[in-house]
């Protein structure tokens, strides 16, 4: 049997195989979770992010 002919077929078979497996082993999702179970962000814990940089010039950009 020559492998390298049947490539394609191999890497199908194993797609489906493991697309199967990833969506028999997923756990289910409850449906109903109370809401002082939910992550909700307030003001306090809120993560921010502050990016100091400056802007290119269009001569800066231009040498890129």
């Amino acid at each position: 049997m020559n492998v390298l002919k049947n490539m394609e077929a191999i890497f199908l078979v194993s797609a489906v195989l493991l697309c199967a497996a990833g969506y028999a082993s997923a756990t289910p999702v409850p449906l109903s979770v109370p809401a002082s179970k939910m992550a909700i962000a307030d003001g306090a814990h809120m993560q921010i992010v502050s990016v100091h940089a400056k802007r290119l010039s269009a001569a800066e950009k231009a040498a890129l």
